[in-house]
């Protein structure tokens, strides 16, 4: 036995000698590890254990024998797990911002931090700091009607109204968007809608902010429907572009386009560079005596830090921008800087910095896409296929669009998965449409929004930005043709992060490596999509407030307890179930039998079937026909707090359960459910009372 483990000792170490190159590719994810952690991890007790495990198993490799990388690699992966989980655990506690404890109605008086326009919902959002009102958060984030916004309200203004201020929102259902955890480490304690009148105690003290006025300039510039999307390629704020082109541009794959990232920061820098180097170079004394590249990429550097800034520094704007400059010095150097170094050195940058960030689907989806370019471009194969040779134009050109489709295959296959978890949908057809909208963009809708910008300056930028506008109806014809497709989207319900981490570590274990086994990472990854694809719809759907119940019909669509529940609502329950077509209201079901009070619904899941009683109204039921009802019912859900009495063969699902455990997922096939958060959370962003959930009867939750 001691044999054989010395026989596996000596062969891992010779194949880290092979990849001995791509072993600081890891220290970014071995911070990265210990960062998930303390976000997966429930509580403090679990945080420090995971913190004492990573320091053990960095003990332990002590006592392998000295010099070898095996060593050196538990080490320095167990105190680097550790130092992010410290890390995270040690920002959450000095920076975050502890949400409101409770909803409450409050004439507000503050002074006004930031404003953001929404045009296409015509409303703003309006960052406020309370003034003398010691028992609300430092920050509070109104949302204030267009038709509501009075003259004077700008960065510095102090206001007075009337609002509801309510905690930021959990994800009102398993996997969904949770605002609470963003909210939280941006500062703000509380979000609500400002009542008219708002009344303006001081006028903005200070000009708008020049990112402002370039995204108000912009859309008052472009003519037509592209208008919002010129906005957001100048400025990164996309909230003037229509829901139905966003979300065209969603299921297209184009989406990307709208975040300021590599693209847009590389095209830009790429463009001051070739710039300054032509301007240069009409000096002939510059053009021998002077290191033109070398003035003309830090020219481009001050250009990409700039529009970073102007663009509001958002995760992936600033992890391209580090990146470029790690290219600009490298260049400046004469090494190749374009590799995988250069990308785990800028994802280390923004994880000490940022790291709340890797739970994001910004950071994931941007560095994913980076690794997956830069994995591709250095293999020998693909290197070889498209290196520049000497053959004919229609062969150069068609070797050039079949390097371009297989780059964008690559993206969209590592993308899927993360996409699928966060979304619940991933493009199908993005590598195609690519194809015309990243040119498109890349070299006419930039370069002439550019030249019309320039060319305002002197009032003459009207025919530039009508040829913006036209270019952008091009890449929004694009964008919608691809997005009516059938095969534009696969669509998937939510799932467990743990299905999801064995799948992101899977695809980095075949792009890190460069040896044979760097293979064996497609076994996670295949096995993870599996379960992804095949999971069921969840029959039942409860939102976190218990007043939204989706149920899955017999044919495979959707039904939903209240007909009239607002547009967000239904998108989360029809995003939530991975479901692609139309809610229709549960009275229409056969199997529903309703009056304004109550719903009683029965359905099929497994080798049963399963009783459902659903209340409609705020309308008091007697506690004698409410205890009839329950005791016939397997599941109860209710918007409010139910009495004793009603007690189902189940779950009881009213507020006081919901308020512990979230909204759910509920499986009638296998009698399981998910919530949206655990009992014994303590992450500071959850706002829940305290003790574990009662009124489910089926086993643990």
């Amino acid at each position: 036995m001691r044999g054989k483990a010395a026989r596996i000792g000596r062969g891992l170490e010779l194949w880290l000698e092979e990849e001995r190159e791509r072993l600081p590719l890891w220290v970014p994810v071995a911070l990265a590890i210990g960062i998930a952690a303390w976000f997966v991890l429930p509580n403090r007790l679990e945080w420090l254990a995971f913190c004492c495990a990573m320091l053990a198993a960095a003990c332990g490799a002590l006592l392998l024998p000295p010099g070898g990388r095996m060593r050196r690699a538990i080490i320095a992966g167990g105190l680097l797990a550790c130092a992010g989980c410290l890390l995270v655990w040690g920002k959450s506690m000095m920076l975050g911002s502890p949400p409101l404890a409770r909803p409450t109605f409050v004439a507000l008086k503050g002074e006004v931090r930031s404003v953001e326009r929404l045009p296409a919902q015509r409303m703003s959002r309006v960052l406020v700091r309370p003034i003398g009102m010691p028992a609300l958060p430092s920050l509070v984030r109104v949302n204030l009607d267009d038709a509501s916004m009075p003259a004077g309200v700008g960065e510095g203004a102090i206001i007075a109204f009337r609002t509801r201020l309510m905690p930021p929102a959990p994800p009102s259902l398993p996997g969904g968007y949770d605002f609470a955890r963003r909210a939280y480490f941006e500062g703000i304690g509380a979000t609500g809608r400002a009542l008219p009148p708002v009344a303006v105690l001081r006028p903005a003290t200070a000009a708008p902010r020049l990112r402002a006025r370039l995204f108000e300039h912009v859309l008052e510039r472009v003519p037509g429907k592209g208008a919002g999307i010129a906005a957001a390629l100048a400025t990164g704020d996309q909230g003037a572009i229509a829901q139905a082109d966003a979300e065209a541009m969603r299921r297209s794959g184009l989406a990307h386009l709208l975040s300021i990232s590599g693209l847009h920061v590389t095209a830009l820098i790429a463009a001051v560079i070739f710039l300054l180097m032509r301007m240069m170079a009409l000096s002939r004394r510059a053009a021998l005596d002077r290191p033109l590249m070398l003035v003309a990429a830090g020219g481009g550097a001050l250009a990409g830090i700039g529009y970073t800034l102007l663009t509001g520094a958002e995760v992936p704007t600033v992890r391209s921008c580090i990146a470029a400059l790690l290219v600009l010095g490298g260049m400046a150097m004469g090494r190749d800087a374009i590799t995988l170094r250069l990308v785990a050195a800028g994802a280390l940058v923004v994880l000490v910095l940022w790291p709340e960030a890797l739970v994001g689907p910004s950071f994931q989806m941007s560095f994913a896409a980076v690794i997956a370019l830069v994995s591709l471009g250095e293999h020998p194969a693909f290197r070889t296929f498209v290196a520049a040779r000497d053959e004919g134009m229609w062969r150069r050109i068609g070797r050039n669009l079949a390097g371009m489709l297989a780059t964008g295959l690559a993206v969209e296959l590592v993308l899927a998965p993360i996409a699928l978890f966060h979304f619940h949908k991933a493009g199908m057809l993005g590598s195609v449409a690519n194809l015309v909208a990243i040119p498109l963009t890349t070299l006419v809708v930039m370069p002439l929004e550019a030249m019309a910008l320039l060319f305002d300056l002197g009032g003459w930028g009207a025919p530039f930005w009508w040829l913006t506008a036209r270019a952008l109806d091009l890449l929004l014809l694009v964008a919608h043709g691809v997005a009516s497709s059938p095969w534009a989207v696969v669509l998937a319900p939510a799932q467990s992060g743990t299905v999801f981490g064995l799948i992101l570590m899977g695809m980095l274990w075949c792009l890190l490596w460069r040896s044979g086994w760097r293979w064996a990472g497609l076994m996670p990854v295949s096995a993870g999509m599996t379960m992804i694809l095949a999971s069921p719809m969840p029959a039942i759907l409860i939102s976190g407030d218990g007043r939204h119940v989706a149920l899955r019909t017999a044919d495979g669509g959707m039904a939903m307890l209240r007909a009239r529940a607002g547009g967000y609502a239904r998108d989360v329950m029809v995003e939530s179930a991975g479901h692609d077509g139309t809610l229709q209201a549960l009275t229409t079901l056969p199997q529903a039998r309703c009056s304004p009070d109550l719903c009683a619904v029965r359905l099929r899941g497994g080798r049963r079937y399963w009783n459902l009683l659903l209340t409609r109204s705020s309308v008091k039921i007697d506690n004698a026909v409410l205890a009839r009802d329950c005791a016939h019912a397997d599941i109860v859900v209710s918007d409010r707090r139910l009495p004793g009495a009603c007690r189902p063969r189940w779950l009881k699902a009213d507020r006081r359960f919901l308020a512990r455990t979230g909204g759910l997922a509920i499986d009638l096939d296998h009698g399981a459910m998910r919530g949206a958060k655990a009992w014994n959370d303590e992450h500071p962003w959850i706002a829940r009372p305290s003790g574990r959930p009662r009124g489910y009867r089926g086993g643990q939750l």
